[in-house]
């Protein structure tokens, strides 16, 4: 991290401030204690001020229990953002911003010195902590935000000031608070408002939705997508082939599913806007690596697959998945274990229905829906429980099936893919 002194984290972030013998200034910042060490800031966010002594005695050059939390962190990284000549890539969107994120990322390091989000950090205080990782070398930072209302993304580009702002959709997410797709466009697109005179706007080649807020003269923009500026041309896993802007550019990618090929379209568009060699983006695309739960792969011992997409779900990630696992399961048998879909209000039970309608109609063989009255619209078995999930496929499952897990976070239906390989066993 490029150094703060002491003095200035006292200015930047009001609180409690315990400072080591001999310490005059911070090189990292941390709210776990766990890793606090020589030279780092402890920042006690929710219950961390329980742990100043633990974080002091591992080495913190100093431990700070702030008045605000996240306008501490906000304060912080905005001193590190001024300080730094890096170029920052926000991302956002409903579906596939992580995935683009670790797919740019991989394809930046080669050519850039380069900061990304760790795993699925994009609030408010995960965005300051990657924020804070920066270096005074430090040349790109690909930053993800996400939000749950209006003005958060906002707040969040205000502190890292991107040059380019990449949305990778938008769809029926967050409606419990936003209440229409239009309203969700309007938030995501807050990145586009808040980009640097001068900078890039990435987006689908069809969301009409998002057109009223990209009318800024200052910043271009770039579209991905069927007759966008950048397009498939070919997608032959583990080859794609791409047209970036008129330039051909091939990768061979660790992945196997089509919306995965879209989110690497949309990492080409930002990589082309960056201006990094067109002709060399390949050079990194062996060290893409998805963040854990999306769409992994394990082989099951009778030649069947598990498909573990259980990091979050909405209504266009279930279509994307579903289509996936047929197209991935060849013919064999397949098996989705649906979980329930959250924040969506009042258009929850519809939006199931229509998820469990899309399932029908690709032909899946088997749906086991597991939650309450919001899975039960998915029109499969249904179960109460995770626990009631594992019991029901320890009988169901063939050893050639092609199983599919995805719920949304608070579902937790990642512990089910460990009993599914054992299932078949």
């Amino acid at each position: 991290m490029i150094p703060l002194a002491l003095d200035e984290v006292r200015r930047l972030a009001p609180g409690d401030l315990t400072v080591a013998r001999g310490a005059r200034e911070v090189t990292s910042v941390t709210v776990d204690s766990r890793t606090a060490s020589g030279g780092a800031l402890f920042v006690a966010v929710g219950r961390g001020g329980a742990f100043v002594e633990d974080a002091l005695a591992r080495g913190a050059a100093a431990a700070l229990v702030p008045d605000d939390a996240f306008a501490a962190l906000a304060g912080l990284a905005s001193a590190v953002r001024s300080a730094s000549v890096a170029r920052v890539v926000g991302i956002t969107g409903s579906t596939g911003k992580t995935s683009t994120k670790d797919i740019l990322a991989a394809l930046v390091r080669p050519h850039a010195r380069t900061v990304a989000s760790e795993g699925g950090h994009n609030n408010e205080v995960g965005l300051p902590l990657t924020l804070l990782r920066v270096e005074p070398d430090t040349e790109v930072v690909v930053a993800e935000m996400g939000m749950r209302g209006l003005g958060q993304i906002a707040g969040l580009a205000a502190v890292a000031r991107p040059a380019i702002g990449v949305i990778t959709g938008v769809g029926p997410v967050h409606l419990e608070l936003l209440g229409t797709v239009e309203r969700v466009a309007e938030a995501k697109a807050e990145v586009v408002a808040h980009l640097e005179p001068g900078g890039t706007a990435v987006v689908p080649a069809h969301a009409p939705e998002l057109d009223p807020f990209l009318r800024r003269d200052d910043v271009e923009v770039v579209r991905f997508g069927d007759g966008g500026d950048v397009r498939l041309l070919r997608f032959e896993p583990p080859t794609l082939a791409a047209d970036v802007s008129g330039a051909r550019v091939e990768l061979e990618v660790p992945f196997t599913a089509r919306h995965q090929a879209t989110n690497t379209l949309a990492a080409l568009a930002a990589y082309g806007a960056l201006g990094l060699p067109l002709e060399r983006a390949g050079e990194g695309a062996g060290d893409i690596r998805l963040s854990r739960w999306r769409g992994e792969e394990s082989e099951l011992p009778g030649g069947g697959l598990v498909i573990n997409d259980a990091y979050n779900a909405n209504p266009v990630s279930m279509r994307a998945a579903l289509e996936h696992l047929v197209e991935r399961a060849g013919g064999r048998r397949t098996v989705a274990v649906l979980g329930e879909m959250a924040e969506l209000g009042r258009e929850a039970p519809r939006l199931h229905r229509e998820v469990g309608d899309a399932a029908r109609s690709l032909g899946v063989d088997i749906v086991l829906a597991v939650g309450g009255t919001l899975a039960r619209e998915y029109g499969g078995e249904l179960v109460a429980t995770r626990a009631d999930a594992v019991d029901r496929l320890r009988g169901l499952l063939r050893p050639d099936d092609v199983v599919l897990v995805k719920a949304s976070r608070a579902a937790g239906l990642e512990t089910v893919v460990a009993a599914i390989e054992g299932a078949v066993a």
